[in-house]
């Protein structure tokens, strides 16, 4: 299976109006914005998008707004993994339902299973599919690293496409890269990594400061890819404080605080996650104007 993933995908942030309810008019129009700027797929009701405190009804209502929004102009991949495989693969047949192009899955968090029980996991809910999968590896957020071994060995699978690697160890990512199949690709998971893992053989990002700077993102990958090493490099190092000013505190507090002052109303994050300080949005906007975003 072709991975038609593309080169720039955005973790989408979820809208909420002033009562923590999913906007979906925002959510609609927030796809329409990423499209905007660049996006070749957009990653829906991820870690970006608050999936913890999303119910199973407000997620596959946001993949059908997507679907519906974005109509084939874009890649939809569903945020569908957990920590129970059961529920996942149930998760995952439903947004297969809705119409979703692809799914992400995350490594299970919290309970912590060993290397076997992981690819058990990811292999039970690939072949409950027929989407194309993209794999998942924070250990910063879910305390359990997919190895090289496993990884390669769920590269296989003739659905499991891609994996967004979110470990920061350049080492591990540098094997996956080197040993995996023609056809498997991998992403970085965080912005400031992307270039980096460009160079040792990355296809491209699932970004979160896309949602702000998406055509400077890619045109600092198509500029590697085409060969301009020096043009790349001088866009990396110019987003960098952006990409930083992103992750000051727990994502997405910053892209949803960094949304409203351009404009973009997606309102506050839910309980247990907090709106910006006032000092760091005081930071935050600082940066934004030094990129005329706001």
């Amino acid at each position: 299976m072709k991975n038609t993933f593309g080169c720039l995908i955005t973790a989408m942030a979820t809208p909420f109006d002033q009562s923590f309810r999913v906007d979906y008019d925002k959510v609609a129009e927030l796809a329409e914005l990423l499209l905007e700027k660049g996006s070749d797929s957009l990653v829906v009701t991820g870690t970006t998008g608050e999936s913890p405190t999303l119910s199973d009804e407000e997620k596959f209502n946001i993949y059908k707004t997507v679907v519906n929004t974005v109509k084939g102009r874009a890649i939809v991949i569903a945020g569908t993994g957990g920590n129970s495989t059961q529920k996942s693969v149930e998760m995952s047949r439903k947004a297969e339902e809705i119409g979703v192009d692809g799914l992400m899955l995350v490594t299970p968090y919290y309970n912590k299973p060993p290397q076997e029980g992981l690819y058990h996991h990811f292999k039970n809910i690939a072949d409950a599919v027929s989407l194309p999968i993209m794999l998942y590896n924070v250990p910063g957020r879910t305390v359990i690293n997919l190895s090289v071994e496993t990884t390669l060995k769920l590269a296989v699978i003739d659905n499991i496409v891609s994996i967004k690697e979110a470990s920061g160890n350049l080492e591990q990512i540098t094997y996956i890269c080197e040993a995996a199949p023609d056809g498997f690709d991998v992403y970085s998971g965080d912005d400031s990594m992307t270039l980096p893992i460009l160079s040792i053989g990355g296809k491209g990002v699932v970004s979160v400061a896309s949602h702000l700077v998406g055509p400077e993102i890619k045109k600092m990958i198509t500029s590697f890819l085409d060969g301009d090493i020096t043009e790349s490099r001088s866009i990396h190092q110019k987003l960098m404080p952006l990409f930083k000013a992103l992750f000051m505190t727990t994502s997405p507090i910053p892209l949803k605080a960094a949304l409203q002052m351009t404009g973009m109303e997606v309102g506050s994050p839910r309980l247990p996650l907090m709106p910006l300080p006032e000092n760091m949005k005081i930071e935050l906007k600082n940066v934004l104007q030094k990129y005329r975003l706001v």
